[in-house]
């Protein structure tokens, strides 16, 4: 298992910008499939974005595709949510989480093991 340490997260206007963070510890980061998922007040969480261990397929929501884009710089450990465009929805605590293996395969939380402890991202309107 990794340890998992979340960063960047803060308050925004909208249609402005963000950079999450998530540092891995660990020398088995590159053989770990990462995911950022996000949960809102009163809501269940669900899955953001995910990148398979060598960064060379990427997976989003729907409802953030287009502006979100997942990236991971191995050498470094770290794993990177950049969020443009953001929206008054978009309003969670964001979570970084791990698996080892190759790739995801659309199981959401269920299939990460190892979660950071959050990140609060707020979108003002």
């Amino acid at each position: 298992q990794v340890q998992l340490v979340e960063s960047g997260g803060g308050l925004v206007q909208a249609g402005g910008f963000l950079r999450l963070s998530c540092a891995a510890s660990g020398r088995t980061f590159s053989s770990y499939v990462m995911g950022w998922f996000r949960q809102a007040p009163g809501k269940e969480r669900e899955f953001v974005a995910a990148i398979s261990w060598n960064g060379g397929r990427t997976y989003y929501a729907d409802s953030v595709k287009g502006r979100f884009t997942i990236s991971r710089d191995n050498a470094k450990n770290t794993v990177y949510l950049q969020m443009n465009s953001l929206k008054p929805e978009d309003t969670a605590v964001y979570y970084c989480a791990g698996q080892g293996g190759l790739d995801y395969t659309g199981l959401g939380a269920a299939e990460f093991g190892s979660w950071g402890q959050g990140t609060q991202v707020t979108v003002s309107s």
